[in-house]
């Protein structure tokens, strides 16, 4: 069983940046594709960005060029690092890691509050 922590959310100016991490237990990490996920109230969860166990990345377009997801295999770690942050990227963020999308294994998500 993989258990997946995220952290690093909170609340943020418009403009600001945070960088979201996710821990992974167990000995697979490397394998799994991992992924960001976000939901706001009221709307559905959204695919925010993903990247392949070679390190290939995808964005949804909202983000591309503000956004970066990273992973460490050693430490089991995926993180988010996200830049000039609107009003519009508050939410609920969750990381997942699995063979493919959608993910197998979630977290429980960490809150992104964007103050303008």
């Amino acid at each position: 069983q993989v258990q997946l922590v995220e952290s690093g959310g909170g609340l943020v100016q418009a403009g600001g940046s945070l960088r979201l991490s996710c821990k992974a237990s167990g000995s697979s990490f490397s394998i799994f594709v991992a992924a960001w996920y976000r939901q706001a109230p009221g709307k559905q969860r959204e695919l925010v960005a993903t990247i392949t166990r070679s390190g290939n990345t995808n964005y949804v377009d909202s983000v591309k060029g503000r956004f970066t997801i990273s992973r460490d295999n050693a430490k089991h770690t995926v993180y988010l690092l996200m830049n000039s942050l609107f009003s519009e990227d508050a939410a609920f963020y969750y990381c997942g890691i699995g063979a493919g999308i959608p993910p197998r294994y979630w977290g429980q998500g960490t809150q992104v509050t964007v103050s303008s």
